[in-house]
């Protein structure tokens, strides 16, 4: 897995986190307990630090940066799905954020809160805890069909699928 330090900055990667091969880490990037991130992601971090809480799922695609003075918190028990852009924002535990969707610099996702799929959540937006937010750009509506639970299992199944990737993943090609 492509893992850079960028000067002085350097990823720290917690040793039940797992880090697909073919994703990239740079810089100031710090990864919790049985974090998971997936083929194609990319975390930078070189103008300021990400952060991704235990049993967080970083899915395929997704581009993490840390703008200047604003850098990507994610909370605990977090789904980032695929291809998602996070620009120095904050993400509260057990959120989901759905397929496609763009969390923009200084916004802040509450804990509990959704961010439906192709939402985009623009500058300095919010989404209150146990809210989702859908459409370009994105508005905030109560979170009537989505239980809360399901993200927790979805965490969790990552967590188990990281864990076989880790110990059965092998290149042939």
């Amino acid at each position: 897995m492509p893992v850079y330090a960028l000067g002085e900055l350097e990823p720290a990667i917690h040793p039940d986190a797992y880090v697909h091969p073919d994703a990239t880490v740079i810089g100031d990037v710090r990864l919790g307990a049985h974090v998971s991130v997936w083929p194609q992601v990319v975390l930078r971090g070189d103008d300021g630090h990400i952060e991704i809480g235990a049993r967080t799922n970083i899915q395929d695609g997704s581009v993490l940066h840390a703008a200047p003075g604003t850098p990507v918190v994610i909370g605990a028990g977090s789904v980032i799905g695929h291809c998602v852009h996070i620009e120095g924002a904050t993400i509260g535990h057990g959120c989901l954020v759905a397929s496609g969707a763009v969390v923009l610099n200084s916004s802040v996702v509450e804990s509990s809160a959704i961010v439906a799929a192709g939402a985009v959540i623009t500058f300095d937006g919010h989404v209150p805890s146990g809210q989702i937010a859908l459409g370009v750009p994105a508005r905030n509506r109560e979170n009537t069909m989505f239980p809360v639970q399901t993200i927790a299992e979805i965490a969790e199944d990552y967590v188990r699928t990281a864990q076989r990737f880790a110990a059965e993943l092998r290149r042939i090609g």
